[in-house]
Parts: C-alpha cells; structure tokens; sequence
C-alpha cells in the first residue's frame, strides 16, 4: 500500500492533505530517511505523523433499522441512503452487505470488511432472512403451504428454494428465505395472486434486529454477532 493512501484511510485525511504533510517532513517512516508519497509500505512497517503513530482504523460491523424512503446504497442522486443515516466518520469504506427495496424497513448490516459481507450474501451460504409480510388479501393454509414448497415466479423457470411460512394473522405472515432473488418475497406473494402491502426485515442469519432501535438508528455489532456470521 503506497504511504498516502495509508495515511488518508487512516487519518480521514484527503490525499491532497496528506502529500502536503509528506512534504513538510512531518511523516515518518521506519526505515525510510526522507518518504515520498508513493513510497510503498511492507506489512508491519511503523509509520508516525508529528510523531504519533498511525495505523489503519479496524473493520466495522453495524446494525442498522432502515426506515421506509432510505435506498440500501452507498451513494444516490435522488434518495437518502443507509450511509446518510451514519455520522461521517463511520461512513468511510462501509457498505450495506444485501439490499431492501426503498418502501421495505427493517434490518440492514453494513459493514468494511469484504470477507464478512460475502459470507451474508454469497448463494452459496444461503444465510436465512426473516421478514415479517403483510397482505392484502387473506392467507390460506394452501397459499402458506405453496411458499413452503416453493413457488414458481413470473419470468423464470426454477421455482424457489423451499420457505418457512408462519401465520402471524389473516393477512400477516412470518417468512424466511435464503435466496436473494429479485423482489423475491413481493414475487412470492404475487405468483399466489396476493399483494405485498408491508414489508419489514426482522433477522439475518443468527443477527436479530435489536428491538431498542428505532427506525433510523443504528448500532455496533457485538462480537458475538460478528462471529456467528
């Protein structure tokens, strides 16, 4: 890793800052008499600014309760993103590890730490995802038992993984899935002739959304969480 894009990710610094600092001899490099900004660092290597040392910030790990209107973006011209709901100095190298579509609430996990984040999301872990599903029309023990078998989408030709289905009520239901199809719940709904009417995200994996946020705010993980990913 070159010595300025050390220094920006770990100070919060831009480049332009951090050159600046190079050049006036206020960075120090172990073993390096007179460091350039491009001057390569080898794992390990001590680096100091105006004497203290400096070292790269640990991942993030965060659990967030999206409100309705927020899109599941890093970065959006027209709508608030999940990372305008976090103060600027968690925001840097964070993503949300999945999606939910802007109208649906609930849990999203963001995170810096790419390896994490693939396990959430890669197909081939298939982490379980609870939703808790509001209709429009009423739900028949055959419409539950078709979701549970799995069901055939509008537009494709594989039906979906089987689900478990929970009645919560006449028009509410308790859903996990452990695809990430597109709008696949909505789709679940629709290819029984029902409509989705709410939509809220409960759990991924063995990470439960903690029931003392509100909608909006958000929280670290804790290491028992983080681990069990």
């Amino acid at each position: 890793m070159r010595l300025d894009y050390f220094l920006a990710h770990s100070t919060g610094l831009s480049r332009k800052q951090v050159k600046v600092l190079i050049g006036r001899g206020e960075v120090q490099v172990e073993g390096e008499p007179r460091p350039k900004a491009n001057t390569p660092l080898i794992s390990g290597q001590g680096v100091w600014l105006r004497g203290e040392p400096v070292t790269l910030p640990g991942a993030r790990y965060l659990m967030l309760h999206k409100p309705a209107g927020v899109v599941c973006s890093t970065d959006d011209p027209e709508h608030r993103t999940v990372l305008d709901l976090l103060p600027g100095e968690l925001r840097r190298d964070v993503h949300p590890a999945g999606r939910l579509d802007r109208d649906t609430t609930g849990l999203v996990l963001l995170t810096s730490d790419g390896d994490w984040s693939h396990r959430l999301t890669s197909p081939n872990h298939a982490c379980a995802k609870r939703y808790r599903v509001r209709c429009a029309d009423p739900l028949s023990e055959q419409d539950l038992q078709s979701l549970r078998d799995g069901v055939l989408l509008r537009g494709e030709d594989k039906p979906t993984l089987p689900a478990t289905a929970v009645r919560v009520s006449e028009r509410e239901l308790l859903l996990t899935i452990t695809e990430g199809r597109y709008h696949q719940v909505k789709r679940m709904l629709a290819a029984r002739g029902n409509k989705v009417i709410g939509l809220h995200r409960e759990q991924i994996g063995e990470i439960a959304l903690d029931a003392a946020l509100a909608p909006g705010e958000y929280r670290q993980l804790t290491e028992e969480e983080i681990a069990g990913v």
